[in-house]
């Protein structure tokens, strides 16, 4: 059984990376809201193309418009640590449960 331990810990730190990743993605997606940026830039279409879909789906659930600020990256990122420190560690606490003999 040890193999499932090992696979559900590493699934738990693959997880970890792909969310902290994705967090940082919207955090220079606020950041680039912020100036003018070139549209036609790939790192600015590349950031735009993996985050807008999931901003839009939530959007069109919690319509955060305050003021003329968009506050639906903020709860994403809220959520996103949110499943950081409560699905990873679980994950993990899992996978070592099967390492112990």
């Amino acid at each position: 059984m040890p193999f499932i331990g090992y696979f559900i810990r590493a699934l738990a730190q693959i997880l970890n990376m792909v969310l902290t990743i994705y967090m940082w993605l919207l955090v220079a997606r606020a950041v680039l809201s912020w100036v003018n940026p070139d549209p036609y830039n790939p790192i600015v279409r590349f950031i735009h193309n993996v985050t807008e879909p999931v901003l839009a789906k939530l959007r069109a659930r919690l319509p955060l418009y305050f003021g003329g600020i968009d506050f639906t990256p903020m709860v994403l990122i809220l959520a996103i640590i949110f499943l950081t420190s409560w699905i990873v560690p679980s994950l993990d606490h899992l996978g070592a449960s099967f390492l112990r003999p």
